[in-house]
């Protein structure tokens, strides 16, 4: 007996024999199948398909719940780096607007902290920080300037300096070593002068310049000049020549420096150039005549600082000088001439005024007692008036200012029609210090009293609104 039926069974022969086979057929709970499937396989291919749609949804679930927590850490983290980056260094853009073949290299804060023993030996200052001396591990000495008060256009100095300097080199010119930015401080590692700026030799107490001192210093100066605003690629304006600039090495070797105040200028751009900047006594007087700056602007402050060289005095010292029989033969309402005692002048009014006497060698710096012809005074009298004239187109180049100090070119000649406003300085300058000795009495009366001054100016043709305005900034200091 079969619990399970089978059907019937017939031969398939030509028999005519047929067989039965007796089954019992089992019966079967109400509401099941019979078709061959438990519900217990049921509930199993159902519970893997339900573990085949839940499963990866929960495995994705929890890949999302991650990824969401590490992207907010990544971003937490990344939020910081960029928070620190920014305080120690420029952003990449700011780096990519100034990135240059040659850039300096990057020192370290505590590096610069150390090799100035905690900014400790203090050398000199610049509009924009304070110099410091410094020795770096491997020996060298640096001079390290530590930019303070540091604003956006501060920070855009600051990027255009390393851009610049790093990238140029010349024998007249501080070379560049390399750079700091720490947070919010910015610093610039010089290489050192160990005969400190100029002023400090021309003017000071110390061992007197000789003449050719003197020339072999105009005419470095002249020639790092020459090649900022000639030699680079892009035209190089200074735009802050004196003599505390100008730093010294052995052998008086010049070299110039802070290029804090420079701009790269393209053709087109230096007629929207405007921004004043400079030191007053040296500027030009096209800074406030609406005129394109040009590097006409640093021949100008070349020629006040050759006169300064010469004279071996600032060009509004507050010295003495004892009237000559000449001048007292001379017109007694004259600028230049002197009264019955000692008497305050502005140099280059005077040297104009003996240039045109042709009495050059009296402004010699008469320390040099007769070390000096009358011909070498004459040769830098004459450059420096050139340079000085109050139309830029009139000035020379700085490359023919080195031709004419080399003796390759004849020298210019000095146009007094354009140097009268030598006298107007001149005049202003003698009547405030009849009036008092203090600085502060001064320069009010030079620089604070413009209306009083110009409408009292009957002796001078050459009293514009913009005259005067120029005066206010170039004239004595």
């Amino acid at each position: 007996m079969l619990w399970n039926p089978l059907g019937s069974i017939m031969s398939s022969g030509g028999y005519d024999r047929l067989g039965f086979i007796k089954t019992v057929v089992r019966s079967y709970p109400t509401g099941t199948s019979t078709g061959g499937e438990s519900s217990s396989s049921r509930k199993m291919r159902l519970s893997r398909i339900v573990a085949l749609l839940v499963v990866p949804f929960a495995v994705l679930l929890v890949l999302a719940a991650l990824g969401v927590l590490w992207w907010k850490r990544w971003k937490d983290s990344r939020v910081g780096l960029e928070k620190s980056w920014s305080q120690s260094s420029p952003s990449s853009g700011e780096i990519e607007a100034f990135s240059i073949p040659g850039l300096p290299v990057r020192f370290h804060y505590e590096e610069l902290k150390a090799a100035t023993d905690n900014f400790e030996t203090q050398i000199g200052s610049g509009g924009f920080g304070i110099v410091y001396r410094g020795t770096l591990s491997d020996g060298s000495i640096v001079a390290v300037k530590k930019i303070t008060n540091l604003s956006v256009h501060g920070k855009r100095e600051f990027y255009t300096e390393i851009a610049v300097i790093g990238n140029i080199h010349h024998v007249n010119l501080v070379r560049l070593k390399g750079f700091c930015a720490h947070g919010s401080e910015r610093l610039l590692v010089f290489e050192y002068m160990n005969r400190g700026s100029l002023d400090r030799t021309l003017f000071g107490s110390g061992p007197v310049l000789e003449w050719q001192e003197r020339f072999d210093i105009a005419l470095g100066t002249a020639r790092g000049l020459s090649y900022l605003h000639c030699g680079c690629e892009l035209k190089i304006i200074h735009c802050d020549v004196k003599p505390e600039n100008i730093l010294l090495q052995d052998h008086f070797q010049p070299k110039i420096s802070d290029f804090g105040l420079s701009k790269l200028l393209s053709p087109e751009q230096s007629s929207h150039f405007t921004t004043m900047r400079g030191t007053r006594g040296y500027l030009a007087p096209e800074w406030l005549t609406s005129s394109a700056i040009s590097e006409k602007t640093d021949v100008y402050s070349f020629g006040m600082v050759l006169l300064e060289i010469v004279s071996g005095r600032k060009n509004c010292s507050f010295q003495t000088r004892s009237r000559s029989r000449d001048d007292e033969n001379s017109n007694a309402n004259n600028a230049s001439s002197f009264s019955s005692g000692p008497e305050r002048i502005y140099f280059p009014m005077f040297a104009l005024e003996m240039h045109e006497r042709g009495r050059h060698l009296e402004l010699a710096d008469a320390r040099l007692e007769g070390r000096v012809t009358a011909e070498e005074v004459e040769k830098l009298v004459r450059i420096a008036l050139c340079c000085v004239h109050e139309e830029p187109l009139l000035r020379p180049s700085m490359m023919t200012v080195v031709g004419m100090l080399e003796g390759r070119i004849p020298l210019g000649q000095p146009r007094s029609e354009s140097l009268n406003f030598l006298r107007f300085y001149g005049r202003r300058f003698t009547e405030a210090s009849t009036i008092e000795e203090g600085n502060a009495r001064i320069d009010l009366l030079l620089y604070g009293q413009a209306n009083a001054m110009h409408t009292s100016t009957t002796c001078d043709s050459r009293n514009s609104i913009s005259h005067f305005s120029s005066q206010q900034i170039s004239g004595p200091r």
